[in-house]
């Protein structure tokens, strides 16, 4: 197989917070969106993330979570309660370092 039959359009996925508590507490699942392949800079950036710093958490996940028409929805006057940051970030990374559904023919 060539590398250039696996690159792929980046496609707008949805993920959902939709754990027992954040239900109980927001009353309903929360949604948001990324992409399903990121530009290297944001790969390097996930990667490198400096556990000590937020800020560069909060960097990264500026560029990352979209809302379901692609725009970003985290900058420095919108952010997000900690409780849902800590899942957003979990979950982003969850879904991002799962690269069997990024290979895998459908």
């Amino acid at each position: 197989m060539k590398l250039a039959e696996l690159t792929a359009q980046p496609k707008l996925i949805p993920l959902s917070i939709d754990d027992k508590d954040t239900v109980a507490k927001y009353g309903d699942p929360v949604e948001f969106w990324v992409y399903d392949r990121q530009p290297m800079e944001n790969f390097m950036a996930m990667a490198t993330i400096d556990k000590e710093n937020f800020g560069s958490i909060a960097g990264v996940l500026g560029k990352i979570v979209l809302d379901e028409k692609g725009t970003p929805i985290l900058n420095d006057k919108n952010i997000l309660p900690m409780d849902i940051m800590i899942k957003v970030i979990t979950k982003v990374v969850d879904s991002l370092g799962n690269s069997v559904s990024q290979t895998l023919k459908t």
